[in-house]
């Protein structure tokens, strides 16, 4: 997120692009992208977009909506913009939970091969429970992977939703 990531942390930007992790777009503000103009939707994606190639020398090609909105503008703005949408097939709905135990339970539950799992940084939770999900997701046989590894050999494709 543009304003409270990037603007903030540029530090820790460039330290993810650098450890090889996927650096991706989730708007600028964090507003439903559905209840916007066209104008404004390409507003909250170009601008995460060009503060991120400015800080880490490539622009992002994922994006992912404010609470998996979309629509058919939002695809076709994304397509302009060169984006593929991520949404995602497991969440521990850690919005709604301080219990990093019950976090935990729900995402090592859900998981499956191919699996896209969604979470939060900002929410008491879920960074205490990351650890345990990936030693428990690992001695299940699974591999981490960007979005990127997931899709390979093949490529996101710009304006096409991937969950």
């Amino acid at each position: 997120m543009g304003r409270n990531h990037i603007a903030k942390y540029p530090e820790l930007v460039r330290r993810m692009a650098d450890e090889g992790h996927e650096v991706a777009n989730h708007t600028w503000n964090h507003h439903r992208l559905t209840e916007l103009e066209p104008d404004e939707i390409r507003e909250e994606l170009d601008r995460p977009n060009k503060e991120i190639e400015r800080l880490i020398g490539r622009r992002p090609t994922l994006m992912r909506p404010p609470q998996g909105r979309t629509n058919d503008t939002v695809h076709e703005i994304c397509r302009e913009l060169g984006m593929a949408e991520v949404l995602w097939s497991v969440t521990a709905k850690d919005y709604a939970t301080k219990d990093s135990a019950l976090i935990h339970q729900r995402v090592v539950a859900q998981t499956d091969r191919d699996g896209i799992i969604l979470l939060h940084d900002l929410y008491d939770g879920t960074v205490p429970a990351v650890p345990g999900i990936i030693d428990a997701l690992k001695a299940r046989g699974f591999v981490l992977v960007t979005v990127p590894q997931l899709l390979a050999p093949g490529e996101a494709e710009a304006g096409k939703v991937y969950r």
